[in-house]
């Protein structure tokens, strides 16, 4: 039996940490011939942060402002981190809620693995706040690679 990864789902929320889950993305696309899909969710629960009532008004800018410029975001960091790739990266901007929407893509895509950063958080914040994260492993149609802030770095030696 031999393993064919062909399809590579990296979410990013264009942080470093997220940077270091491409690393591996980068990795695995070279070794096993695959395309990178990048994304970026954008969280769409923040329009329920706001008061309540006839008199209410948004917090923040519109979906849509925020839409354009995480295309902007996403646009600039394909141009730094997705170039000298054997296969054009594929890039999209979601609006959403992050762990359904990654698992969503994930499947409509038949994406082969999912790569995704962590910060490892605990306690009260997780129990406040879930884990996307958790969300994606527990749900996903394929296997999750995780990295996470404080970890292992793998290094090639000169041996």
């Amino acid at each position: 039996m031999s393993i064919k990864i062909s399809k590579i789902l990296v979410p990013t929320d264009f942080s470093e940490l997220s940077l270091r889950a491409l690393i591996y993305a980068k990795e695995f696309a070279a070794t096993f011939k695959g395309q990178i899909h990048c994304i970026h969710v954008i969280d769409d629960a923040y329009q329920y942060w706001s008061t309540m009532g006839p008199e209410s008004t948004p917090v923040g800018p519109a979906v849509e402002d925020l839409k354009s410029l995480a295309e902007s975001h996403m646009q600039q960091f394909a141009d730094e981190h997705l170039i000298g790739l054997d296969y054009v990266p594929v890039c999209n901007v979601i609006s959403g809620n992050p762990s359904v929407d990654i698992v969503k893509y994930a499947h409509e895509n038949t994406i082969d693995i999912i790569m995704i950063a962590t910060h490892g958080r605990g306690g009260i914040v997780h129990a406040l706040l879930g884990s996307t994260t958790e969300k994606v492993i527990r749900k996903a149609p394929c296997p999750v690679l995780v990295v996470r802030e404080r970890e292992h770095d793998f290094v090639e030696t000169d041996d």
